[in-house]
């Protein structure tokens, strides 16, 4: 296991699973810019090596996945709206890093995700969470708007409806309530939680490395704006899955019976 960020951001890699966790507990496990720094390499690294096939994101300790922002550092600042700013500018390419990472990631939750824990855990691609888990989006309790970016994810996954009462209330709903929604894809006991995302993992792991990454390239790409948009590349990705040798291998296991040994290639 690795620490970042002076022990803030623990790393870990088993059995093609890099596990991030945010390891802040007595605050929550609020994110600094410091953690958001140390996200953005250890994703670089991870998204370089082989090894590791999909991400899990964590928080430390049974009451928090994230619990926001931590923003401490700000408040020893004059000018603190210049301070926010600098802020997001710091944050940015973390923030960019994880919503484009081309290998699959599962938020595993348990306890608090309010604020900027919810745009995290929209930026993965699976969110499953403890029973115990709630979710909110306080912002505007505390004369802050959300970013347009944040607010696009948000009404892309549960409906402008759902979404605009989260951020106008900013009230919390528990784990029932954002599996009703669409916010979480399941919500499960808190004991078993773990086994369940390491089972999910573990049956992403067993696939094709290029057909995980052409889908989720398709699946990124077609929440882009229309402008945005790369349908050629994402075309000659899912095509180049049809010239490699894990497709070969695919079809020689299924022909003799047995598991795939997928490469990557």
């Amino acid at each position: 296991m690795s620490a970042l960020a002076g022990g803030l951001l623990l790393t870990d890699i088993e059995d093609g699973v890099g596990l991030v966790t945010f390891n802040q507990p007595g605050r929550r496990n609020a994110v600094s810019v410091e953690m958001w720094e140390a996200l953005a390499a250890c994703l670089d690294a991870f998204a370089a090596d082989e090894a590791v096939r999909v991400v899990v994101l964590t928080g430390a300790g049974s009451h928090a996945f994230v619990g926001g922002a931590d923003l401490s550092a700000l408040e020893r600042v004059p000018g603190e709206g210049a301070a926010r700013r600098a802020y997001d500018a710091r944050t940015q390419r973390a923030h960019a890093r994880l919503a484009a990472f081309p290998k699959p990631v599962i938020a595993r939750i348990r306890g608090l995700c309010f604020g900027t824990g919810i745009d995290i855990a929209l930026c993965c691609d699976l969110r499953i969470a403890g029973r115990d888990a709630e979710f909110a989006v306080p912002a505007a309790r505390f004369g802050m708007a959300w970013s347009p970016g944040c607010v696009e994810r948000l009404q892309a996954l549960v409906g402008s409806g759902h979404a605009r009462k989260l951020l106008l209330t900013g009230t919390r709903i528990d784990a029932a309530e954002a599996e009703r929604i669409g916010l979480v894809n399941e919500a499960v006991a808190e004991e078993t939680l773990s086994d369940r995302v390491m089972e999910l993992a573990g049956a992403i792991v067993a696939n094709a490395p290029l057909a995980l990454a052409a889908t989720k390239h398709a699946a990124v790409d077609a929440l882009l704006p229309e402008v945005e948009r790369d349908r050629a590349v994402v075309a000659a990705e899912a095509a180049a899955c049809f010239d490699s040798d894990d497709y070969r291998e695919g079809r020689e296991a299924l022909d003799a019976g047995r598991e795939p040994r997928f490469r990557g290639r």
